[in-house]
């Protein structure tokens, strides 16, 4: 097994190559997209859920052409690929660089360190969750039915997308990388806790239900149901898993 790489960026390194050797994934974005979480945030975030925090690292120079930027993101792609599969600690550098046909000095142009690599999969991972909020909020459902979609929305994210995936498993591993990261399930939590009080407002939950009660309730058993099929089937059958539990869940808190 390779060495873990050291994170030390050398004196030298620019970009001088791509090759084949990952696609984006899915629902991949630029790599200019910022990443939300739990934490501090600056006083001129607006209010809400999945905020944009930026996390404190070293940075490779903001890509200025589209080459720069889609380079960028073969990098990401193939270090979140990694990232899923073998860990941050047995994940180096020269094999992100292998994985993508570079040199590990074009990598540390893009990435200065292994731990600027975790953190922009970081960001990213949770930058996809404000899209699913906002494609979810345009369908007009209410916020019961909107609370069920959002959660079925990140299963099928979780099965298919290499990012989530790989943030979820840096979270995990938050102790090995020297970074401060979000903290995770408060924004999914505050979220539900939001749509569950409305629906409390308009007689959609079953008399007795605390709106923030059942929230945490939900985050529990979403993230525990994706553990479970991450575990024993790598995530391939998360989507009917949590459609099973999310039936018996909803069906409990919604009004008759």
């Amino acid at each position: 097994m390779p060495e873990p790489d050291s994170g030390t960026r050398p004196e030298t390194g620019a970009e001088t190559g791509t090759g084949a050797g990952t696609g984006a994934g899915a629902g991949s974005r630029p790599e200019t997209t910022a990443g939300a979480g739990a934490g501090a945030g600056a006083a001129a975030e607006p209010p809400g859920p999945f905020r944009v925090r930026p996390i404190a690292t070293r940075r490779g120079p903001d890509p200025k052409q589209d080459r720069a930027a889609r380079t960028r993101l073969l990098v990401l792609t193939a270090a979140a690929e990694l990232f899923t599969a073998r860990g941050f600690r047995h994940t180096s550098v020269q094999e992100v660089a292998d994985r993508v046909g570079m040199t590990k000095g074009a990598v540390y142009f893009h990435y200065p360190t292994k731990e600027a690599l975790a953190v922009a999969v970081v960001e990213h991972h949770y930058a996809r969750w404000p899209l699913l909020l906002a494609g979810v909020t345009a369908e007009g459902h209410g916020p019961l039915e909107t609370a069920e979609r959002l959660l079925a929305g990140a299963a099928l994210a979780f099965r298919d997308d290499v990012v989530v995936q790989a943030g979820t498993r840096l979270q995990v591993e938050r102790p090995q990388i020297d970074a401060e990261l979000p903290t995770p399930y408060v924004d999914w939590t505050e979220l539900l806790a939001g749509l569950l009080s409305h629906a409390e407002t308009l007689g959609e939950l079953r008399a007795g239900v605390r709106p923030r009660t059942a929230a945490r309730s939900l985050v529990a058993a979403f993230f525990g149901t994706q553990h479970i099929s991450d575990v024993l089937r790598e995530r391939a059958d998360i989507v009917e898993r949590w459609s099973e539990t999310a039936e018996l869940l909803f069906r409990a808190i919604r009004a008759d």
